[in-house]
């Protein structure tokens, strides 16, 4: 058995310290990049969250965001076709649900082409692609705000709200990106 003072033990500690500190600039550039958005919790959170930001640069923490914001709105899309069928005598719902899930399936492929956008360095495009993604659930509450009788779910609200403060810390990193 190796004592502690051996050459081996030595080495390991060095190995570990070195892994230790490399990680240490990479939350320092997550916590930098996040306080150029307007919701730092949430970027910093989800930054943090994913296993590729200890070794991603602010475009590949940008990607990352992006990536959050397609599962927000295809989560929401998938959620809102779920109730496609409980709303199958209500041909009216059946029509703004369906509608609602388009929009944020589209919301999905703008932010989708913002990576191709964040590959390019094409931050104005990805900037464009980012805001219509963030419009879209807009469109959505409009959809059920036109409908009579119709009142808009607070769970579709939540989710509006969370991908919209999703594309702000989106719009936050790209704003970083193009100085």
């Amino acid at each position: 058995m190796a004592k502690p003072t051996s050459p081996i033990f030595f080495f390991l500690l060095v190995i570990l310290s070195s892994t230790l500190l490399s990680v240490k600039p990479n939350t320092t550039i997550i916590e930098t990049t996040c306080k150029t958005t307007s919701y730092y919790a949430l970027c910093v959170s989800a930054l943090k969250s994913d296993p590729r930001s200890p070794t991603a640069d602010t475009k590949g923490l940008a990607a990352i965001m992006v990536g959050v914001g397609v599962k927000n709105a295809t989560a929401t899309a998938t959620y809102i076709t779920g109730n496609l069928t409980s709303a199958a005598n209500d041909t009216v719902l059946k029509k703004v649900l369906k509608d609602c899930s388009e929009k944020y399936t589209l919301a999905a492929d703008s932010l989708r082409l913002t990576i191709q956008d964040l590959d390019d360095e094409a931050y104005d495009y990805a900037y464009m692609h980012v805001l219509a993604a963030e419009d879209y659930p807009n469109v959505c509450r409009n959809i059920f705000r036109r409908a009579k009788g119709l009142v808009y779910p607070a769970e579709i609200r939540r989710r509006e709200v969370s991908l919209r403060r999703i594309c702000g810390v989106v719009s936050g990193i790209l704003d970083r990106l193009a100085e």
